[in-house]
């Protein structure tokens, strides 16, 4: 492909022709929802799981981790040392999977591939508030959360939903295979929350509404 005076363009020039317009440049995008994925496929297991265990090692600060998830059996444990214990203890092949995700995953931390903090695209100047109360019990671990004036969104992997507060309603959406990690807000006449995930960006209206409330 050449410019308007037949000089060839570069790579990088052919890619922001062809993005679609509002579209983040590749460097803008955030890596971690294609890792996880590609984790999981590397080594069997959901997504979910994945994003869980990566929950539990920020908290480990990158070293440890200790938490529950079916796919490994319920209660799981692992430390960069070399211990790693499952719910299924007789299991060894879902040991060599806790083990394979977690050395990956903190592996890819270590290189600052995935942040050691989750993503807060979301959270406007200031100290994030407490959103403790915000949200319903029995969703399992929340692995993203954000806030900008006076709406809130929680991501709960293991039980796919999204819950959004806004002021004294609170809403929860079905994720299907999203892996939320990030969401960005437009003001205008209206407030639309636009989110991220290993497929790329999306609303609200491209999810259906919980049962749960």
């Amino acid at each position: 492909m050449r410019d308007g005076h037949g000089n060839p363009l570069t790579p990088e020039q052919v890619d922001e022709i062809r993005r679609p317009s509002g579209a983040p440049a590749a460097a803008d995008q955030d890596p971690t929802p294609a890792l996880i994925a590609k984790i999981a496929q590397d080594h069997g297991v959901d997504a979910e799981a994945v994003m869980a265990a990566l929950v539990a090692l920020r908290r480990g600060q990158g070293t440890m981790a200790q938490f529950s998830h079916p796919t490994f059996g319920g209660m799981a444990q692992w430390s960069a040392g070399g211990m790693s214990m499952v719910g299924d203890m007789f299991n060894a092949a879902t040991k060599a999977k806790l083990d394979g995700v977690l050395k990956d995953l903190s592996a890819a931390l270590g290189r600052g591939e995935i942040p050691m903090a989750e993503s807060q695209r979301a959270v406007g100047v200031g100290e994030e508030p407490s959103l403790s109360d915000a949200w319903p019990e029995g969703l399992g671990s929340l692995a993203a959360t954000g806030s900008q004036n006076n709406l809130r969104y929680g991501f709960f992997p293991e039980a796919r939903k999204l819950v959004i507060v806004e002021g004294l309603n609170r809403t929860i959406y079905e994720t299907g295979d999203h892996i939320i990690s990030g969401v960005s807000q437009q003001q205008g006449d209206g407030q639309t929350l636009s989110f991220q995930s290993q497929f790329g960006s999306f609303s609200l209206t491209n999810l259906a509404l919980s049962d749960d409330r």
